[in-house]
């Protein structure tokens, strides 16, 4: 069994996607002009004076549309299982991601990025021309940009990873080639390109199994006994509703005499418990024992009791989980100056927390109906997931635009190529609104496959899914494995359908396809785009 939902997700994508947005879109692309503005007017004062205006701003579209598509693809692709489940609109969506993506990318997003290293390709190993890495690190951003625009309209979650690295390597080898440099192959670490295609077996591999395990865990212990008590609650309302008409059918046929002693006892019960301090044998009238005796079997059903003790643990195991996903990797970039054993004090305060308010939040529940209970505390865990995954998202993966952008901007710059370089706020914060904006824009694609199409997602198996995805990210940061966060997610999604036994499996093939050629596709266009840019500049 799945938790209930008050409506479907489909209902919910389709009315945000067909309804009037006139008013957001116009809004959107305001905020997006008004943005590139401002930043192109502060970036003009930091280029050096002999820059290129035309490379500069030809390089702040590049840059601000691959931002605009990760936020399209990658994070639409977080999103997805929240608002595929129900728990959150596309709109509300967008919010939590205009607050955690942009605050990650500027809290946490790191002060400095690499310029001629990727971990896979290093330029050093060339004699490479300040102009020619600016063209390599456009060609990437263009190719890895349009790619995304594709994926997403398909509606097809790729790694933005794997797309930048396609670009990188595709017009560094093509720039080695044409200028004739012998050992162009040996900047490309192969080994860690055999690596990538590992992670298209083990990503999804992993979070499937985790996914998979965990959902079960959840429908054994809190959904199906949830299922089987509302159906014992169920079948105790007709009983009593049977036993009403019974009653009253009895009392018709009673003397005139026998009705009004009967109705003073009923008067007499009435009172006795209303007052809730009584014994069942003080009750003088047939019909309030059998009500009374029905009470206390519903009592016994404790219908809420698998909420009250399983999900106060899942929720502190969860915040433990998010926790560490943000102090370890969301975080990184930050000097926090924490020691080992801080850290585990941090998390273990966070369980705590999350523990004690969870336990709350159930019991207050317990007024409302067992349905709606299982809905709303599933849905407000997943909110906490999603809102930590973007956060982390922010911190990490909004590099894949920044960095090369970086690149090019330092040698705008300065004229040089440096092996770091210094990121300006008003770039993190620029590209942030960009990825924002892709997601209201291009994402609602990812979005219904993510959410709806390669299952049916609700807040307990969207919770599922987003933990054990951050649970694969942690445990393969730890362990060094080879793996991408966006093919993890999907991985996931494809274990709550296995478990339901409703995956698409005929979708799933078509993205993992796609996965497959994302390096090599996003490779050739960006090796012809480095061949036209040295062309005309």
């Amino acid at each position: 069994m799945a938790s209930p939902k008050p409506s479907s997700a489909e209902q919910i994508i389709f009315k945000d996607a067909t309804e009037r947005n006139t008013g957001w879109n116009i809004a959107f692309s305001l905020l997006l002009a008004v943005t590139f503005v401002i930043f192109a007017k502060w970036g003009l004062g930091y280029i050096g004076v002999d820059a290129s205006l035309p490379v500069f701003f030809l390089a702040s579209c590049f840059g601000l549309f691959m931002a605009f598509n990760i936020g399209g693809n990658d994070v639409a692709n977080s999103f997805g299982t929240s608002v595929g489940s129900g728990t959150l609109t596309i709109k509300q969506a967008l919010l939590i991601a205009a607050v955690f993506e942009v605050s990650g990318a500027i809290i946490a997003g790191g002060q400095v990025t690499e310029t001629v290293r990727s971990g896979i390709v290093d330029l050093e190993t060339i004699d490479i021309s300040p102009n020619d890495l600016m063209f390599i690190m456009m060609s990437s951003l263009l190719a890895a940009a349009i790619w995304l625009l594709f994926a997403s309209k398909m509606g097809y979650p790729v790694s933005t990873t794997h797309s930048i690295v396609g670009g990188i390597v595709g017009a560094a080898l093509m720039v080695g080639f044409v200028t004739g440099q012998d050992n162009a192959l040996d900047m490309v670490q192969w080994g860690e390109i055999g690596k990538i295609a590992v992670s298209w077996v083990l990503s999804p591999l992993l979070g499937g199994l985790v996914s998979y395990g965990m959902y079960r865990w959840i429908k054994k212990y809190i959904l199906q006994f949830n299922e089987q008590a509302e159906a014992a609650l169920e079948a105790l309302g007709t009983k009593r509703k049977e036993f009403v008409m019974q009653h009253r059918h009895s009392f018709e046929v009673l003397s005139d005499l026998q009705g009004v002693s009967y109705t003073e006892a009923l008067s007499r019960d009435s009172k006795r418990v209303s007052s809730g301090d009584f014994e069942l044998d003080e009750l003088e009238s047939d019909y309030f024992k059998e009500l009374e005796l029905m009470d206390r079997e519903a009592k016994k059903i404790d219908a809420h009791r698998a909420l009250e003790k399983w999900v106060p643990a899942l929720a502190s195991f969860g915040a433990l989980v998010i926790a560490s996903m943000l102090i370890f990797k969301g975080l990184s970039n930050l000097d926090l100056a924490l020691s080992m054993s801080g850290k585990m004090v941090i998390l273990a305060m966070v369980s705590a927390v999350a523990w004690m308010a969870t336990s709350i939040l159930v019991r207050l529940l317990k007024k409302k109906s067992l349905q709606r209970s299982t809905f709303l505390v599933f849905a407000w865990m997943q909110v906490f997931t999603a809102s930590a995954f973007a956060f982390s998202h922010g911190s990490n993966d909004i590099a894949n635009a920044i960095g090369p952008f970086v690149a090019i901007l330092d040698v705008l710059r300065t004229g040089n190529v440096y092996e770091t370089a210094a990121i300006p706020t008003i770039v993190m914060i620029t590209f942030g609104v960009a990825l924002v904006g892709g997601l209201w824009f291009t994402g609602r694609n990812v979005i219904r496959t993510v959410g709806t199409s390669l299952t049916r997602m609700h807040p307990s198996s969207g919770f599922a899914a987003e933990l054990s995805a951050a649970m694969v990210v942690m445990g393969a940061s730890v362990l060094g494995l080879p793996v991408s966060s966006t093919h993890i997610l999907i991985g996931a999604v494809l274990g709550i359908g296995v478990a339901n036994r409703a995956a698409n499996w005929k979708l799933m093939k078509s993205i993992g396809v796609t996965w497959v050629v994302t390096l090599p596709a996003v490779s050739a266009m960006s090796a012809l785009v480095v061949l036209g840019l040295r062309a005309i500049f």
